[in-house]
């Protein structure tokens, strides 16, 4: 790559110009921080003079990282701290933190005697505002020259976002901040990538610090300045004359290595701590979403309890008015006390089955057992047969004797046939049948309701079995349920493992088929 120009080249074109261009690595700016932390801890722990140049981002987490050496007494250094024009501004998009003042430095660090630095004794660090059109505005850099070595870190962002995020390994959606922790910034500016390098060749360093000194002294008036930039310049080149290359110090070396090694480690440990944070925050946010939609559902079905229970004392305490009028006769009271006593059958259903809901939502001990239907479906069916005569329906059914026993309690097998015998009785007109039938079905004995009834029409089937919800073309009589039992039906039905499913077409009637898991023998533990 040839060499750029004196007016327009980056420090990063310079740098990959050179005779052996380092190895250049998409890094973020996590990692950047961490680099340049451990340059300057190496720094402050071995008490080393140097001539420092560094830009930055902005904020408070990276400006320690310069202060902690600046704050340093006994060690001849000076720091030449970079800004750009408007360094609050989207130039270090992804790198700020909270904004601090880079020459609030106090009085430790303005009373430093530094034999090397005999014109800016006053100050260890030295701020230098970049000119707007300043083509170092994209980059990021660590310049350190010492007598035991010399180093270079640098940072580029390119021109496009696109070409950042093909040259950087995807992330999570989450930004980190410049310390690894997450953002509720801009995830995409918060992730985006700087093409890195680091190089401890003395030519090369002093190649890019001419390329610091050509975008300092060219159109300096266009930003305001603290000193003569051109003075400035020539004091850099008096204060490296001062510290004359030597041969790399391996001990440096390690130290450096080994800080690195360090703040890797504690970054990856933060890391790891921020995930768990963030597990445990996503697990109890579906938490309280789970408990919030129970504490919903428990709302609706009070509403719905309340409703229900509502709607028959208002029937009732109609009736009695109506009941207390002198002039109502003899058939008119009979029809109002056939309405009191249909109302309380309606309430005490009400209260029998949210009873049985209720109790059966709490049930721990599940103790299933071995059960035959020939010992409960006939006796159901006798039970249910004077009704269905009355009605006029034709009740039969069909259990063979030599089905396999199920898995299920004989109290909880009794209440699934009354449910669904008694439906199918109340919803066939006069002249109809209904049909009672079980089966083998693989591991399952299956139990087939089948009547003649008025049927359920295709847009009502999927809420049958919700709580107090009643078929909308049912008449008056057979509306007057309590709207629970397919509920309990097929809550017992999931206790002891078994489903239930309805086929139905209006006017031709409705099959309900229970399926029951067929009860297996318990083996007994081999001595």
């Amino acid at each position: 790559m040839n060499s750029p120009s004196a007016s327009d080249g980056s420090l990063y074109e310079i740098a990959l110009g050179s005779d052996q261009p380092s190895l250049v690595l998409p890094v973020g700016p996590a990692t950047l921080k961490s680099v340049v932390g451990s340059f300057m801890d190496v720094l402050v722990e071995q008490k080393i003079p140097a001539v420092v140049w560094a830009k930055i981002p902005r904020g408070n987490v990276w400006q320690v990282e310069l202060e902690k050496y600046a704050l340093q007494k006994g060690i001849p250094r000076a720091i030449y701290q970079f800004r750009n024009y408007r360094d609050e501004s989207a130039d270090d998009a992804g790198m700020v933190s909270s904004a601090i003042v880079p020459d609030e430095m106090g009085s430790s660090a303005q009373q430093i005697p530094e034999p090397l630095i005999t014109d800016r004794q006053e100050e260890a660090l030295i701020p230098i505002q970049l000119a707007p059109e300043s083509h170092l505005r994209r980059e990021y850099f660590l310049l350190i020259w010492s007598t035991q070595f010399q180093a270079l870190v640098l940072g580029h962002r390119p021109r496009s976002a696109h070409l950042a995020r093909l040259a950087a390994p995807q992330e999570p959606a989450t930004g980190t901040t410049e310390t690894g922790a997450p953002t509720e910034e801009n995830p995409e500016k918060r992730q985006q990538h700087l093409l890195a390098l680091c190089s401890f060749d003395s030519s090369l360093i002093l190649r890019v610090l001419n390329g610091i000194e050509r975008a300092v002294t060219v159109n300096p008036s266009s930003a305001p300045q603290t000193a003569d930039l051109t003075e400035q310049a020539i004091e850099w080149r008096r204060l490296i004359a001062e510290m004359p290359v030597a041969p790399p110090n391996l001990l440096t070396f390690g130290q450096l290595f080994a800080r690195q090694f360090q703040r890797q480690e504690e970054l990856s440990q933060r890391n790891l701590a921020y995930r768990k944070q963030a597990e445990i925050a996503e697990s109890l946010e579906l938490h309280n979403e789970e408990l919030v939609s129970t504490i919903r559902l428990k709302d609706d079905f009070l509403n719905n309890v309340g409703q229900e229970l509502r709607t028959p004392l208002t029937n009732i305490k109609t009736a009695l008015t109506l009941l207390n009028s002198p002039n109502i006769k003899p058939p008119q009271r009979q029809r109002y006390m056939d309405l009191i006593a249909k109302e309380c059958d309606r309430q005490s259903s009400l209260i029998t089955s949210l009873l049985d809901l209720v109790q059966l939502e709490q049930v721990t001990d599940r103790t299933i057992q071995a059960l035959h239907l020939v010992e409960v479906v006939p006796g159901v069916v006798s039970t249910y047969q004077p009704l269905a005569e009355e009605k006029g329906v034709k009740l039969a059914y069909t259990v063979p004797e030599d089905l396999p026993p199920i898995s299920c309690m004989s109290n909880w097998l009794k209440q699934i046939v009354i449910n669904l015998l008694h439906n199918g009785i109340k919803f066939t007109p006069r002249g109809g049948q209904v049909w009672v039938r079980a089966k083998q079905h693989g591991d399952y004995v299956q139990l087939e309701f089948r009547d003649t009834g008025i049927g359920i029409v295709p847009g009502e089937i999927p809420k049958i079995f919700e709580r107090f919800y009643r078929v909308r073309q049912s008449s008056e009589e057979t509306s007057s349920g309590a709207g629970l039992g397919l509920t309990i039906v097929q809550q017992l039905l999931i206790h002891c493992g078994g489903s239930i499913s309805v086929k139905s077409k209006p006017g031709e009637g409705s099959t309900f088929t229970v399926l029951l898991p067929i009860s297996k023998p318990v083996k007994e533990d081999e001595e």
